[in-house]
C-alpha cells in the first residue's frame, strides 16, 4: 500500500510541471545619453565647440569679446552671452584660476533623442588650485546650443 501511495504522489508531482515555452526576451536598457568617440563625430561639430568656447574663455584675458554670429550659435546662445554677464563671470574665474591657458577634450556625450553632442572641456589655468570644466552642447545643425561652466570638486586622496 505505501508503494501505492508513493507512486500516486511522484506521478502527481511530476505531472504538476510548468512547461517553459523554449524562447524568453530581454528588453535592453534604454540608454538616451551615449558615449562617443571623438574620431565618430563630424569635424565641424568639434572644431565648433573648441572655436566657441575657446573665444568665449579668451575674453577673460584680453577683456574683448567677439559676439556670436547666428550661423555660430542659436538665439537663446546669443541672448544670453552679453558682456555684462561675461565680464562679471571673467572677474570670478580669473581671481581664482588665473589666466586661461586652454581647453583638453574629456569626453563627447551624444543625446539620442535630440542628437545634440554635448563636449566636455577641462579649462586649464595658470593656477591649479581649482578645477573648471566647460560644458558646449552642439545641435543638429551645427549650431552651439548651450554653453556654461562650472567648478569640480577635488576629489579626495
Amino acid at each position: 500500500m505505501k508503494k501505492i501511495v508513493v507512486l500516486i504522489l511522484i506521478s502527481a508531482f511530476l505531472s504538476c510541471k510548468s512547461k517553459k515555452n523554449g524562447t524568453t526576451t530581454v528588453a535592453e536598457p534604454y540608454n538616451r545619453y551615449v558615449k562617443v568617440a571623438v574620431d565618430e563625430v563630424i569635424a565641424i561639430k568639434t572644431n565648433r565647440a573648441y572655436d566657441l568656447g575657446r573665444r568665449l574663455l579668451e575674453t577673460c584675458n584680453t577683456s574683448r569679446f567677439k559676439t556670436f554670429t547666428k550661423n555660430e550659435a542659436t538665439d537663446k546662445v546669443i541672448q544670453n552671452a552679453t558682456v555684462e554677464k561675461i565680464t562679471k563671470t571673467c572677474q570670478k574665474m580669473n581671481n581664482r584660476n588665473g589666466k586661461f591657458i586652454d581647453l583638453q577634450l574629456i569626453e563627447v556625450i551624444h543625446d539620442v533623442e535630440t542628437d545634440n553632442y554635448q563636449f566636455r572641456y577641462k579649462i586649464i589655468y595658470e593656477k591649479k588650485y581649482f578645477e573648471r570644466e566647460l560644458s558646449v552642447v552642439v545641435n543638429p545643425e551645427n549650431k552651439v546650443d548651450a554653453i556654461s561652466t562650472k567648478e569640480v570638486p577635488k576629489k579626495p586622496l
